[in-house]
């Protein structure tokens, strides 16, 4: 009786905070500001998974006691050290039990992967974050189920049982309306196997979609939700919240707002981001759900603002004038929002295959202007090293790159079908020796987004007069601290910069970013800028 009153409770408390972000009102709007803004969800992320990350047991399956055997590699816990990355955040891909590599078809929610591990292995991970200030996220998919899950197999038998010409009742089977079944096939509908019935699966066939509009499927996702936050999770990625109804934006915003509001009565500080693949535009507008995060895929990828201006298809101005109007596309949809700025996932071929010919100068510089966005980063497991990976999405999820050893220590097989991928640039043991690896460059830049709050949080404001085709330089802010003047080259030639002409303040040389040798030189207030190189100046 005492679990179903709590559950009452969270679930008005849930309904007012969903209302609260739909209508905009007034009503709650201290409330909501602390449910939804949290500082300690501005910082970086690393993306996992967890299948191609470390072997503990020898099986060459990637694991959560791997897993916890790196952290001290993701984030040591002690700020004085450099060898660690200094992410704060991990994200791990599903770690549900599931009949794919991938497991984004989950066959229990309840359960850790038996490849991964066990619930007690995950409590042990859990801990061990807690213990270095790193937070953890798991990645929810609630789109869909796998076919083998236990609700899809039993609305599947019943349905085969069913008399010809009778309708099928919820009172005798309740999960078949847990998914969306027709006698006729429509758009992305499979067929039944052994009866005359079409189910839903937007993306695969054992991929049945959940009817998200049932009462029994929300109470059945909120006792997921609620499961793993009582476990001391901090949080999830929602995946695919563009196809929770397909083609219906207003609805897919409706019910993230009440998944938003359900994790937030339960775990006020929980981060929530959310996978919209689509235009810029549109998964704005999913920020009035008031969610935390949303991907923003206009910067990602191959064909994406970071890799354009890194190629010089686009101006270096072009990647601080979209810093810029960002800020206010986000906001006009949800004041509290955490943009959340990748450069590549597990879904997009890796970085280091985006640039002939390249030295790491590009390869580099690319991971440096997605670091230096505002906001929650993210970055994808063994793009610090600058793997490769393109093509099927085995080869983008290609073993942790330890060693070039395939019979290391706790290196991955990888996934079955995966295609043998042949990196550019060296391993963890080689990089690691080398101070101007992209692994030591990529550290670095992470070292001073946590430095300098101004980087992760800052407001963004373009210095037009010294920015163009080859030179950026973004003026960033935030309250109660320091700004700075970020002064990016984005061409291979050296560029000089006169800030005399600027009301900028700052003009003293405080961090460099350099891809070579060469660095950076402040004479006066003329500034020196190697080839892709990046300086940091503060007011001071």
């Amino acid at each position: 009786m005492k679990f179903k009153v709590i559950k009452k409770w969270r679930s008005v408390l849930a309904g007012i905070l969903c209302l609260t972000m739909l209508t905009g009102t007034a009503a709650f709007a201290s409330e909501s500001e602390t449910l939804n803004r949290n500082d300690e969800n501005y910082g970086t992320c690393y993306e996992v998974f967890v299948y191609s990350f470390y072997d503990s047991d020898g099986d060459g399956i990637g694991d959560l006691n791997g897993l916890k055997e790196k952290l001290d590699y993701i984030n040591d816990g002690d700020d004085l050290t450099e060898e660690d990355l200094g992410c704060d955040m991990i994200w791990l891909m599903p770690i549900f039990q599931s009949p794919t590599y991938h497991k984004y078809d989950v066959m229990d929610y309840f359960s850790v992967d038996s490849q991964y591990g066990t619930m007690d292995d995950f409590d042990n991970l859990l801990t061990a974050c807690k213990e270095r200030g790193i937070r953890l996220i798991l990645d929810l998919p609630v789109n869909h189920t796998s076919s083998q899950h236990s609700w899809f197999i039993q609305a599947a038998e019943y349905l085969a049982g069913l008399p010809e010409g009778q309708e099928p009742s919820a009172q005798e089977c309740p999960y078949v309306e847990y998914y969306n079944f027709s006698r006729e096939k429509q758009k992305d509908y499979e067929p039944l196997d052994g009866t005359d019935w079409y189910y839903e699966a937007h993306f695969w066939s054992g991929m049945p979609d959940l009817n998200l509009d049932n009462e029994k499927v929300r109470e059945e996702i909120e006792e997921i939700l609620c499961f793993w936050l009582e476990r001391g999770i901090d949080g999830f990625r929602l995946d695919a919240v563009t196809s929770y109804y397909t083609d219906d934006k207003a609805k897919n915003i409706a019910f993230i707002a009440w998944l938003n509001g359900i994790v937030k009565a339960e775990k006020p500080d929980a981060y929530l981001v959310g996978e919209g693949w689509t235009d810029l535009d549109t998964y704005a507008q999913y920020y009035e759900s008031g969610i935390d995060s949303m991907f923003n895929f206009a910067f990602a990828g191959q064909e994406g603002y970071i890799a354009s201006v890194v190629r010089g298809s686009r101006g270096a101005s072009y990647y601080g004038e979209k810093l810029v109007s960002l800020e206010e596309l986000f906001a006009s949809y949800g004041s509290q929002y955490i943009d959340a700025p990748f450069y590549t996932n597990h879904d997009m071929a890796r970085s280091a295959g985006y640039y002939n010919k390249d030295d790491g100068s590009r390869t580099k510089l690319a991971q440096a202007l997605n670091l230096l966005m505002p906001g929650n980063a993210f970055l994808y497991y063994g793009e610090e090293l600058g793997m490769k990976g393109s093509g099927k999405d085995e080869n983008k999820r290609a073993p942790m790159y330890w060693s070039e050893d395939p019979e290391a220590e706790g290196m991955c097989v990888g996934p079955a079908d995966m295609d043998e991928v042949k990196m550019k640039f060296g391993s963890l043991e080689e990089q690691s020796r080398e101070e101007a690896s992209v692994y030591a460059y990529v550290r670095k830049v992470i070292r001073l987004r946590n430095q300098y709050p101004a980087i992760m949080r800052g407001s963004c404001a373009l210095l037009e007069e010294i920015s163009g085709k080859e030179v950026c330089a973004i003026y960033r802010e935030t309250e109660g601290e320091q700004p700075l003047l970020l002064v990016i080259n984005t061409s291979k030639e050296p560029q000089v910069v006169d800030l005399a002409g600027t009301d900028c303040s700052c003009r003293t040389l405080k961090e460099m970013l350099c891809v070579s040798d060469e660095t950076v030189e402040m004479e006066g207030t003329q500034l020196t800028l190697p080839p892709f190189d990046i300086a940091i100046l503060g007011a001071e």
